[in-house]
């Protein structure tokens, strides 16, 4: 029996655009949020107590990477402002960006598997899922290498249960799923709080509970590293498969008419998902709403085609996720913001008015 549910995101009647106008367009697009990325990332290193400008970022940035006979460098910067930008605030602004990027990924590859547009990675139970995981690492003392490797388990662990909860006779009802998720997402909540309270001690209660609310603020080059490779990988697999999300986005039956092996291809794709979202967890904590919302708001402007989509959600989802993080910093000084609060703040009236724009789901 297959999927009768309608698509995301129907798009509004509009005479069609030829094909190469159309890719024109989204060719321009991708090189504005490319390039809006860059500026991001400068500005907000500046921001700050301490006095650093644009131009001091980039000589600082060309200094340690040995760029100075390219014109980049050297760095007027003292030892302790040259600290500053290279130590304390890029490597929080990049990662920033990229678990951006990551969950916004994520959300559009969920959405389009389950056919069900509430779907991210917070609310199907994934980053929860990837908080006990890590939130385990980290109470035990594994070590950061294992952080990883904890979250994606968990991620996965979550994915299957939520997947094998919702799967009635080889469908995934919409309703179903975000049930499952939920129930989920609940059961793993309650998990990380039973190991928090039986195992943490002393001030980790606080370092536990800024991180499951999502927080960046000890954000290293490692982290940098990881999160960004699993971007740049696991995306780059995701965006290969464009055109089968794309047959995805009709129903199951269109989509194995199509020569889709509809089981083997969801249950592969999922686990990237996981994968994807276990890095991005492991790095800042579990951060709803950016998965949930940039995919939509991506789509009211490219309309559902995943070889626009995905591009422009990545780079979308990193500004996003940049500029919210630096709020969390910034906004109450010297307090810090968990960064979830801030997106939960920004996101919920974003996607109320998405959904008063468009009927998004429906």
């Amino acid at each position: 029996m297959t999927s009768t549910a309608p698509p995301l995101s129907p798009p509004r009647p509009q005479r069609p655009r030829p094909r190469g106008r159309r890719g024109a367009a989204s060719a321009a697009w991708i090189a504005t949020m490319a390039a809006l990325v860059v500026v991001s990332v400068t500005v907000t290193v500046t921001i700050g107590p301490a006095d650093i400008g644009a131009l001091d970022v980039w000589r600082s940035i060309g200094t340690h990477l040995g760029l100075e006979r390219l014109g980049i460098g050297p760095s007027p910067l003292s030892t302790l402002r040259d600290g500053i930008v290279w130590e304390l605030r890029l490597p929080r602004v990049l990662a920033a960006g990229a678990v951006g990027a990551a969950l916004a990924i994520c959300g559009a590859v969920m959405q389009t598997l389950t056919r069900n547009p509430l779907a991210d990675p917070y609310l199907l139970g994934l980053s929860s899922g990837a908080s006990v995981g890590a939130v385990a690492v980290l109470v035990l003392g594994v070590g950061q290498l294992g952080l990883p490797v904890a979250a994606f388990a968990g991620a996965l662990l979550a994915l299957m249960i939520t997947l094998a909860l919702a799967n009635r006779r080889g469908e995934l009802a919409p309703t179903r799923t975000v049930l499952a998720g939920l129930a989920v997402s609940y059961l793993c909540s309650a998990a990380t709080s039973f190991v928090i309270f039986w195992s943490a001690t002393g001030d980790s209660y606080r370092e536990i509970l800024s991180w499951l609310l999502g927080s960046l603020s000890g954000a290293s080059w490692a982290d940098v590293v990881i999160v960004s490779v699993a971007v740049v990988v696991v995306g780059g697999v995701l965006l290969s498969r464009a055109r089968t999300l794309d047959a995805f986005a009709f129903g199951d039956g269109t989509a194995a008419t199509l020569g889709v092996d509809v089981n083997a291809t969801r249950w592969t794709l999922l686990t990237l998902v996981a994968l994807l979202t276990g890095a991005a967890v492991a790095v800042s904590g579990a951060i709803g709403f950016v998965g949930l919302m940039v995919p939509h708001a991506v789509r009211l402007v490219t309309g559902s085609g995943h070889r626009r989509v995905l591009p422009l959600a990545t780079l979308t989802g990193a500004v996003f996720l940049i500029w919210a993080d630096t709020l969390a910093r910034t906004i109450f000084d010297p307090r810090e913001l968990p960064v979830g609060v801030v997106t939960a703040f920004l996101g919920a009236p974003a996607f109320a008015f998405l959904l008063r724009r468009r009927k998004v789901g429906r």
